[in-house]
């Protein structure tokens, strides 16, 4: 019975398939279509407004902390951003597969982006991104124990970023399921407790819409920062 309940629990973060064919990729898709395209025309309505205000917001501060060389940057990384916020808002909707709860999704997507930053590093400045790997005054004795340290932390950035961001969306969603089958089932014996669970079920939706646009955020600044060493 256990074991039947933790499958059916986890269940939620499989990959759809039709007819055998894993359906991630068309539902990375689907989330294009959601945006607004503006047409050409003189003048705007309110959706395009309110649309390049939160654009060009986001832009400026996705960017503050980037030299302006880095600036040709900002595309992919707000691309990058409103793509996992599409994605992790739409986790939150009954019935639905979240791209973004796959870790092998999220370390393609972390892993080149991360490795392009460090190339650029080291064509631009060499000196410069090695001299991160040894901090300056350090003793003979310790500069292999460093080195490694330091290595160490770089590689594993991409992992890091993937991790984060996996982990948050699917402990969140794991919760909200427990506690709406925990609400459903106290409907039959105590409406009181049930709707005592359906608040806090309310509440940890609304922290979990946070959740989703925060880490979409946090994965999008983090990789500006390593573009702003590298730079």
């Amino acid at each position: 019975m256990t074991l039947a309940t933790n499958l059916s629990l986890f269940d939620q973060f499989s990959i759809p398939k039709l007819l055998g064919i894993p359906m991630l990729i068309p539902a990375m898709l689907m989330t294009s279509m959601l945006l607004y395209n503006p047409e050409d025309r003189w003048l705007s309505n309110p959706t395009t407004t309110i649309q390049s205000w939160l654009i060009a917001k986001t832009t400026k501060q996705i960017m503050a902390p980037v030299n302006q060389p880095g600036h040709k940057w900002s595309l992919m990384l707000i691309s990058l951003l409103t793509f996992l916020l599409i994605n992790n808002l739409l986790g939150l909707l009954p019935y639905t597969f979240t791209p973004t709860t796959q870790l092998s999704m999220n370390l393609a997507l972390a892993l080149p982006l991360w490795m392009a930053t460090v190339l650029i590093g080291l064509r631009n400045k060499p000196t410069a991104s090695l001299a991160h790997l040894l901090p300056e005054g350090t003793p003979t004795p310790l500069i292999p124990i460093l080195i490694l340290i330091e290595s160490i932390s770089l590689l594993i950035r991409p992992i890091a970023l993937a991790v984060r961001l996996t982990a948050n969306l699917t402990a969140g969603h794991l919760l909200i399921h427990l506690i709406a089958a925990t609400a459903l089932n106290l409907l039959m014996t105590s409406m009181l407790l049930a709707a005592l669970t359906l608040t806090i079920l309310t509440l940890l939706t609304l922290l979990e819409i946070a959740v989703a646009i925060i880490q979409a955020y946090v994965f999008t600044l983090l990789l500006s920062l390593y573009l702003q060493e590298n730079v």
